[in-house]
């Protein structure tokens, strides 16, 4: 038993041995092995694992059908048939950054001769039914001579409302021209000394209301307005005026039929005269307006009332017709009227009027013009005419007898006939360069008069604008003018302030006015979006030249200042 244990643990332990010695020699190998680098190629054999399968057969005889469940309306719609062309929608455009628009701005100058301008302007909103403005100026200037002093001062605010079916405008203006009776003659410098002074004063109120436009071929169109206006002097010369206007019109296709009325009625009052000076005109007319011909064919009837009463019936015929469109359109007009004389233009035409003014009213028994106008290409405008008035007690100035400085009017009693023609052109060289022109020879036979006085012949005008960049601009302007002629009496030619209906030639003298040409330049720099400077130069040939005999102009003047927009 003891041999067998003994043999038993022999056997353990020799192959414990072994074991031990044939690991050792296995991790030798291995260690070898792994030291070494054995790269194999050969085809990749993906191998799949075996597929889980059903053990269970279907049941074939479960034929019940699936029903799955929906809900659902049926809509009651009408089916359409449209074969047409769709219209094309186009993109929206990103909306844009509107500008930012500037509606008032103030502006103040001074310069030589003691110039002192100050203006300012103040508008709403971009509202373009409800509208509102004011503006206000005031420019003052002191000549060489004595007491060449002028200063006028101007306000106005207006008002627009656009509504459904009309538009009410309306307007207030105040105007005030103050100077001195200045004039000297150079033959007698000391014959004035102390000149006068005088101040016009004018306030004017306005109202409007017409009708909106309908593209209706049959609708009927209307304009009412009122204007009311007071007048007064430094002296006793005083006048008030009330004009009513209505316009109809009917439309009916390419024909127009309608009535013009107004109304005046005025007073001129002074410390020896007094006028009360109405006129009433009506002015039915039938209109054709078709494939560029514009015919206008009506009567213009005329009543005077008051100090004055007579009634005159005239044509009123205008037509236009277009013969290559914006290129040549030829017109013509045949008229008559009555024009009512007053105070205040007198005084808008010559400043310098005396007082107790004989006031009667001026006939232009015919006036015809014709002419052509149009464009000759991109940047070219042009108009052309000339014309033919017949004109009864056309208005003069004279220097007054007594008092040289003054000027009275006196009517060339008869009929006047005037024969002018004008012209117009308008060049646009480039974005930076225009010019404008206009000139007006006329020539003048007067009924009774020796000369239609201080009527010059010819007159000229001229605009040249050039923007050299962004911020600055240039303008040159020039006016010319051919001479004229004046009266003067020898001797006392009225009788309390009322002048001869026939001239005595023995008791007067025509004198010469001579011409001018007044060239002026100006510039104006924009500093920023706020502020920008500007200068200007009048008369720079320095000539000493008078519109009316004895009053000299200034010379030579330049100012300057600065403008503010907001």
């Amino acid at each position: 038993m003891k041999l067998h244990k003994t043999l038993y643990t022999s056997l353990i332990l020799l192959s414990a041995v072994s074991l031990t010695k044939g690991q050792e020699v296995k991790n030798q190998e291995k260690e070898k092995v792994v030291s070494e680098e054995i790269e194999i190629i050969r085809p990749y054999k993906p191998v799949l694992a075996e597929a889980f399968k059903l053990r269970r057969s279907p049941d074939l005889e479960n034929i019940k059908t699936y029903r799955a469940k929906f809900n659902y309306n049926i809509n009651d719609r009408k089916l359409e048939l449209n074969s047409d062309i769709q219209k094309l929608q186009a993109q929206q455009l990103v909306q844009q950054k509107q500008a930012e628009l500037v509606n008032n701005y103030v502006k103040g100058g001074v310069g030589s001769l003691g110039t002192l301008l100050a203006e300012a302007y103040i508008a709403t909103g971009k509202d373009q039914a409800l509208q509102a403005a004011g503006f206000f100026r005031h420019f003052s200037q002191e000549g060489k001579l004595n007491k060449q002093n002028e200063n006028f001062q101007q306000f106005s605010a207006f008002g627009r409302s656009i509504g459904d079916k009309a538009t009410l405008n309306g307007r207030v203006n105040y105007e005030r021209h103050g100077l001195y009776f200045y004039g000297i003659d150079e033959a007698n410098p000391t014959l004035n000394p102390n000149p006068e002074k005088q101040a016009l004063n004018f306030f004017e109120l306005e109202g409007e209301v017409i009708n909106k436009f309908t593209p209706n071929e049959n609708a009927l169109n209307y304009t009412l307005k009122a204007n009311v206006y007071f007048f007064k002097d430094n002296f006793e010369a005083k006048e008030q005026a009330l004009a009513l206007t209505a316009y109809l019109n009917k439309r009916f296709k390419n024909f127009n039929t309608g009535l013009a009325a107004n109304a005046e009625f005025g007073s001129s009052k002074d410390a020896l005269t007094s006028v009360g000076n109405n006129i009433l005109r009506l002015n039915p007319y039938l209109r054709l307006q078709t494939n560029g011909v514009n015919i206008t064919a009506g009567i213009n009837i005329t009543q005077e009332f008051g100090q004055f009463s007579r009634s005159k019936i005239f044509p009123k015929v205008t037509a236009d017709f277009t013969l290559i469109p914006e290129f040549l359109q030829l017109f013509g007009e045949i008229k008559g009227d009555v024009n009512r004389n007053t105070l205040k233009d007198f005084t808008d035409e010559n400043p310098f009027l005396n007082s107790n003014i004989n006031i009667q009213n001026t006939v232009e028994k015919l006036s015809i013009s014709g002419g052509v106008k149009g464009n000759g290409g991109p940047g070219f405008g042009y108009k052309a005419r000339f014309y033919s008035k017949k004109i009864v007690d056309m208005p003069l100035f004279v220097n007054n007898f007594n008092t040289f400085n003054k000027f009275d009017v006196i009517y060339d009693n008869g009929t006047m006939k005037l024969l002018g023609i004008e012209g117009e052109i308008a060049v646009q060289i480039s974005d930076e360069l225009k010019w404008t022109g206009k000139l007006n020879i006329e020539d003048y036979k007067p009924a009774s008069e020796q000369a239609s006085f201080f009527k010059p012949q010819m007159r000229a005008s001229s605009n040249l604008l050039y923007t050299f960049n962004n911020k600055l601009t240039l303008n040159a302007n020039v006016v010319l003018q051919s001479d004229s002629k004046a009266k003067v009496y020898l001797s006392q030619p009225q009788t309390l302030g009322v002048y001869p209906t026939t001239p005595d030639v023995s008791k007067e003298k025509i004198v010469n006015v001579k011409g001018f040409v007044d060239l002026g330049l100006g510039a104006d720099y924009k500093i920023n979006k706020k502020f920008s400077a500007f200068a200007k130069a009048n008369n720079i040939l320095n000539s000493n030249y008078s519109r009316y005999l004895y009053y000299r102009n200034n010379g030579l003047n330049i100012f300057g200042g600065v403008t503010y927009a907001f």
